[in-house]
């Protein structure tokens, strides 16, 4: 049993069967891609699923060593130095980590032993993408799960990756991206994302329920399909592009924003270090594009740079998306496992 993160509302309890740890064989092997002889890092609070999905089940099914580095509080340059000293070869972690990474400077750092580097629990903004990959030469290869399954979508070795694309679904899984009719969705459409044919094979790693709450796994799993909660899109080439979680798209006079695409473009911005987009309400529009950013070392937060930011994201995605509203703050909220809480951003605004 695991508890789910709670991005969105309270934690659940999510329950799997002993078939579990095979799911994990394709996270592995074939995600993380990992050899039988190597050193791998996941960064994961150990009482939590990433700690299962990168440091136990199919890591040593696939016979790596698991290297854990027990940290207080997560400081960039402690966490690069373990990787340069004990020669890490392949990492994983979310994209938080790597959020922080590319703000210091990773050419001081011997990262030459790392042979893949994965990523994880949100999405990855492409800016990151290319300023790690600038940096180091590496890809870092994104994955889409949950606590209730294995990896579900990821970028796998035998096609490849695009930079911000979830990938294509892992082979364990009917994968598929449907409207709210429950039919598929074409190419460049949003849906969510569901897990197909569930009545006729129940793949190994999907979970079988939530603990002690019935109606909760009735409402996402009937008629012989899981609704995994998460909205996405694919391209004509079958990629999955991630849109959010459907409780987080924002719909603004007759719009519907994804957080996500939004981020990213504010993570192009030299001042931004993390940022959180999610709905404000407003009288008018219903909904509003908010975006509360912690400003990367050096950068002070101004009317003035309120305005650039905006202007940056209509340039970059459309004139109805960029953040009508703008909050600085020290830090975001987060839950123990590393991912913003959205929620808790959207219930502190309710009660302004």
């Amino acid at each position: 049993m695991y508890f789910t993160s709670g991005t969105t509302g309270m934690p659940k309890i999510v329950l799997h069967d002993f078939n579990y740890p095979l799911g994990h064989i394709v996270t592995a092997r074939y995600w993380q891609r990992l050899p039988e002889e190597g050193l791998h890092l996941t960064v994961a609070e150990t009482d939590w699923a990433k700690a299962a999905w990168g440091k136990l089940y199919g890591q040593w099914l696939c016979g790596v060593s698991i290297f854990v580095y027990d940290m207080d509080k997560f400081v960039p340059d402690r966490l690069l130095r373990m990787i340069e000293k004990y020669r890490v070869t392949s990492f994983c972690a979310p994209p938080t980590i790597y959020r922080f990474f590319i703000k210091e400077n990773l050419r001081q750092y011997n990262l030459s032993s790392i042979k893949t580097a994965c990523t994880a629990g949100e999405p990855l903004n492409p800016e990151v993408f290319n300023q790690f990959k600038e940096a180091t030469g590496l890809d870092i290869i994104e994955g889409f799960g949950q606590t209730e399954s294995t990896v579900l979508c990821a970028n796998f070795p035998w096609f490849p990756s695009k930079p911000g694309s979830m990938g294509k679904p892992s082979p364990l899984y009917d994968l598929d991206i449907v409207d709210e009719s429950g039919r598929s969705c074409p190419p460049g459409v949003e849906g969510n994302i569901v897990i197909r044919n569930l009545d006729k094979f129940t793949p190994p790693g999907l979970f079988k329920g939530y603990y002690r709450d019935q109606a909760a796994t009735n409402r996402v799993w009937h008629d012989g399909m899981y609704n995994t909660g998460d909205v996405a899109w694919k391209d004509e080439d079958g990629f999955f592009w991630y849109v959010g979680r459907s409780d987080d798209v924002i719909k603004c006079s007759g719009y519907r924003i994804g957080p996500f695409e939004v981020e990213s473009a504010l993570m192009e911005h030299p001042a931004v270090l993390e940022c959180a987009v999610t709905a404000a309400p407003d009288p008018i529009r219903g909904q509003v594009v908010k975006a509360t950013i912690v400003l990367a070392k050096g950068w002070e937060g101004s009317e003035q740079l309120v305005k650039e930011l905006q202007d940056y994201v209509k340039h970059a995605t459309a004139p109805y998306k960029y953040p009508r509203i703008v909050e600085f703050v020290d830090e975001l909220p987060k839950t123990i496992s590393g991912k913003i809480r959205r929620v808790e951003i959207r219930e502190n605004d309710a009660l302004k």
